[in-house]
């Protein structure tokens, strides 16, 4: 009995180790994400307001970026389809950031009167004008060589 006892806490410190490492392989065997998946992003769900549909004027005056006018360029989009988007796309909330400096930025997505699945980000830095950041094909991964 006394070599029991002698043992006891080797044992019991076994048996924990043993509980930790099979509780973090039992987390470990989900499935992974798939080839091309993105890390998700979790804000503060009270650092951010709620973003609605009028946090935007959907009838701003579009100043391009450089990055977006490459991006439309090899992506196959015009101002007219970027304008569409703007007009009718809806917010995606995980793409916008509304914390965003110097200026918001809001991720629009629909589809295009040419049939393309668009998301376009702007930054409306005041009530009558915004910024076109970027624009994403989501459909089809085009190769574009934005500097």
């Amino acid at each position: 009995m006394k070599s029991i006892q002698k043992y006891l806490p080797v044992i019991l410190l076994s048996v924990l180790l043993l509980a930790g490492w099979q509780q973090r392989w039992w987390k470990s065997t989900s499935t992974p994400p798939g080839p091309g998946a993105r890390p998700v992003v979790v804000r503060n769900a009270t650092a951010n307001p709620p973003i609605t549909n009028e946090v935007l004027n959907r009838h701003a005056h579009l100043e391009y970026t450089t990055h977006a006018i490459c991006r439309m360029g090899c992506r196959h989009v015009t101002k007219a389809e970027v304008e569409e988007i703007l007009a009718e796309g809806k917010i995606n909330p995980e793409k916008s950031n509304p914390a965003d400096k110097p200026c918001p930025t809001y991720a629009l997505e629909g589809y295009s009167s040419e049939g393309q699945h668009l998301r376009i980000v702007f930054a409306p830095c005041d009530e009558e004008n915004a910024k076109v950041i970027t624009c994403i094909d989501l459909d089809k991964d085009w190769t574009c060589h934005c500097d």
